[in-house]
């Protein structure tokens, strides 16, 4: 298996993405509280297809924590029982994590396959330390990084229960994504200091250090999205999802601090492409990193100016995660550079 890992860590660095992507689609299709109870869903490992199934049924029986909707509470059965022809309280507790009672097949089923993404992801990681193990002699760091991105999951698992407790509150959802985008630094280091035929570069420490404050503006401009986002879901609520033309009309001081951070995000940027070009430093993912700028750029000016398209806050949220790992990995290249090129 030793011979393996990087293999597997790549491949756990795309299932960690995944989990990005599929919570990017929850956010955007409003199904955060598709699955109202966790780590099960109404109660039930595979979840509810009709509403039918959460309805209460006379001569039927029900497992203990199995959910129904009754007068738009969620009733938690107390133990395993067989109902009588009329409903008895007594069996049942109110769930109180929250009073959100509502079932909608598509958002349940949406959440549901995220939480299923997030699983995956978590038996990757499992299977990733444990392959670690091998490297303990070679590299205790590895082996101890390794371990440490697994509790990193099982904690990122808590914070979605808390997110799902509080009915997505939003300090709660930030905190969430940021724990992502850890996890993802964290097995990042793994793949590059495991990686077999790293390249060489030549050192630049104006480079180098522009580089880092590049990445931690990345990661100030997902923050302050995520309170647009949060306004945005909002003003859905109130206004009604036919009605994005009006989304905007009275944004929060957020949006325009938003709005004019992706300019200096841009410009800073910016000044590492030129010094890239100057002084001829190889950092060829850069050009990806100004790739997916412009994308952004784009993608936010649509959402403000053409009423946000289909999958565009998607979009931006997924690139914006792409673009600090690739930053994050662009400054493992640049502090491990050399004063002089030389075969690794």
């Amino acid at each position: 298996m030793k011979k393996h890992f990087h293999t597997i860590a790549k491949v756990t660095l795309v299932l960690t993405y995944l989990v990005i992507i599929a919570g990017a689609v929850v956010r955007m299709t409003g199904s955060g509280m598709g699955c109202p109870d966790w780590p099960k869903c109404f109660g039930y490992y595979i979840p509810p297809t009709e509403h039918e199934q959460l309805e209460w049924h006379a001569n039927k029986t029900y497992k203990k924590g199995q959910v129904i909707i009754v007068n738009k509470t969620l009733q938690v059965a107390k133990s395993d029982f067989t109902t009588a022809d009329t409903f008895i309280k007594s069996h049942w507790e109110t769930y109180t994590k929250h009073d959100y009672a509502v079932f909608n097949p598509t958002h349940t089923w949406v959440e549901y396959i995220n939480r299923l993404f997030g699983a995956l992801a978590g038996f990757a990681t499992l299977l990733m330390a444990f392959a670690s193990v091998k490297l303990w002699k070679e590299n205790k760091t590895i082996t101890l990084l390794s371990f440490a991105i697994v509790f990193g999951m099982g904690f990122q698992a808590w914070l979605g229960k808390t997110v799902v407790d509080s009915h997505l509150a939003p300090f709660k959802i930030t905190v969430h994504m940021v724990m992502a985008l850890v996890i993802v630094a964290a097995i990042l280091y793994v793949i590059y200091k495991t990686s077999p035929n790293k390249k060489a570069f030549k050192q630049h420490n104006v480079f180098k250090n522009v580089l880092v404050i590049a990445s931690i503006l990345t990661l100030i401009q997902i923050v302050l999205g995520t309170q647009v986002r949060q306004f945005i879901d909002e003003q859905s609520k109130l206004l009604g999802d036919e009605n994005t033309n009006l989304w905007l009309n009275n944004p929060t001081v957020s949006f325009y601090v938003h709005r004019s951070f992706s300019i200096i995000v841009l410009l800073v940027n910016g000044y590492l492409y030129y010094l890239l070009k100057k002084q001829k430093l190889n950092h060829k993912k850069l050009n990806w990193v100004m790739g997916i700028l412009i994308i952004e750029v784009l993608s936010g000016i649509a959402m403000a100016n053409f009423n946000f398209p289909f999958g565009s806050q998607s979009l931006h949220l997924v690139l914006a995660s792409i673009l600090f790992g690739i930053q994050y990995y662009l400054i493992l290249e640049a502090f491990n550079a050399k004063n002089k090129l030389q075969t690794s």
